[in-house]
């Protein structure tokens, strides 16, 4: 067996985030990727390693699909300009991509395959494709390599009125035909999580990603400034406020529902990395990175047919915590993804219900009460975005800087639940 080896977590950069057909409209995923590797390479002022050899693996993802794109990882790092040499492959997760990326890379590492990665991922809600129906896309396809025009106008005369279509992709479960934001209706209603909390939990969010920004925490996590139309998240709003939040209308369920564009994480694009490397890939990095240990790592599922879609992270968290001996309140920072606020208050719910614990996480002991005033110091995906293949990064490049800044054997839970049922966590500590 090989032996265990131990496995460290390092920011790397991001672009900022903005919203869907806005300030990033005119970059397609590629164009995102591109300079956030290449800047993350570099290191600050030009410290970092040079790509020639350096990394020994590379872990990107992307949640929309490309039909000209299979393997996101090998052709980002190609575009970009580095060592072709270096492998490359690409994992997705939907939200939980780029966390995904990162446990697979540690999970080499461990065990001595490799000592430093570059792991991330990226989604452009702006350039999603859209397709053509099987039946025109089948008869386009058949005139397209047909040999002389004869034969490929009888393959067009077999197009009919019906195949005129396009397929655009849909936020949607494939499985149950709703969106998340349906999904999460039934959720909130499920946990009694009323419309007033989850506002509050909104603004807040809002209130701390401007903090963030305003103190400079975020700066050394994006990337340099001009490389981008904007230097900065462009959701974050200083005027939002309860009263505005309560005057919107629910979009989801319009009758009873209590979602709103104000509680939900918005359509965004983006891309983000992170560092995972082993005691010989921290030698190849700057000393002014901060770094964190990566200790252990939990995935839950659930079935989005009868369960919550969005819940798995409550099994998964405790039997995260358990496993390492741990209870809530030993743990200091939460970093959980926000796709919607109800989402991360039936999360907590879940948590701190003896029912739930020992019935579905399997956990008899109980882990005492949620410290909810420790969760997303620096604001979370409802107000900073949430482009899907790029929040993993985004959280555990923020959980590292603020963990890094805190006293050694500090321990964080990263926590993001995902489309198809699934739920990702990760246990870090400031060394």
């Amino acid at each position: 067996m090989p032996e265990t080896r131990p496995v460290y977590l390092l920011p790397g950069l991001r672009s900022p985030f903005a919203q869907i057909d806005r300030e990033l409209s005119r970059f397609d995923a590629l164009k995102l990727s591109i300079p956030v590797v290449q800047q993350t390479v570099a290191g600050p002022r030009g410290t970092g390693v040079d790509g020639s050899g350096e990394v020994d693996m590379v872990v990107w993802g992307a949640v929309v699909p490309n039909i000209g794109i299979s393997n996101w990882a090998r052709e980002v790092w190609l575009d970009a300009g580095l060592d072709p040499h270096v492998p490359a492959w690409t994992t997705v997760q939907q939200c939980a991509t780029s966390l995904a990326a990162a446990t697979q890379a540690a999970s080499a590492i461990r065990i001595g395959h490799g000592d430093l990665a570059l792991c991330g991922g990226v989604d452009s809600m702006s350039d999603t494709p859209i397709g053509l129906s099987k039946g025109l896309s089948r008869a386009l396809r058949r005139a397209g390599s047909a040999r002389g025009t004869g034969a490929a106008l009888r393959q067009l005369r077999k197009i009919r009125p019906k195949d005129v279509r396009l397929a655009i992709p849909a936020v949607k479960e494939r499985s149950t035909r709703k969106s998340m934001g349906e999904h999460c209706e039934e959720m909130a209603k499920r946990w009694s999580i009323p419309r007033e909390d989850q506002d509050r939990y909104a603004v807040d969010s809002h209130r701390k990603a401007v903090a963030g920004s305003s103190d400079g925490f975020f700066r050394s996590l994006l990337v340099a400034p001009g490389t981008f139309p904007v230097d900065a998240d462009t959701m974050p709003r200083s005027d939002t406020s309860f009263e505005a939040l309560s005057a919107l209308r629910p979009v989801f369920d319009r009758q009873s529902g209590t979602l709103t564009a104000g509680n939900s994480s918005p359509l965004t694009d983006g891309a983000a990395c992170c560092w995972v490397a082993g005691d010989a890939g921290l030698d190849r990095l700057p000393d002014s990175l901060p770094r964190v240990r990566l200790l252990d790592w939990e995935q839950a599922a659930i079935d989005p047919r009868t369960e919550g879609l969005l819940i798995a992270p409550a099994i998964a968290i405790p039997r995260l915590l358990v496993r390492n001996g741990l209870s809530y309140d030993q743990i200091d920072l939460w970093e959980i993804h926000e796709a919607f606020a109800a989402q991360v208050l039936c999360t907590i719910a879940a948590l701190e219900s003896p029912e739930w614990m020992k019935e579905r996480a399997q956990v008899t002991d109980g882990l005492g009460e949620f410290p909810r005033d420790r969760v997303n110091p620096n604001g979370g995906s409802i107000s900073i975005g949430h482009p899907f293949g790029a929040t993993g990064a985004r959280i555990l490049s923020q959980c590292a800087a603020e963990l890094a800044s805190r006293p050694a054997g500090t321990r964080a839970v990263v926590s993001v639940c995902a489309a198809g049922g699934l739920g990702h966590v990760a246990l870090l500590e400031a060394v």
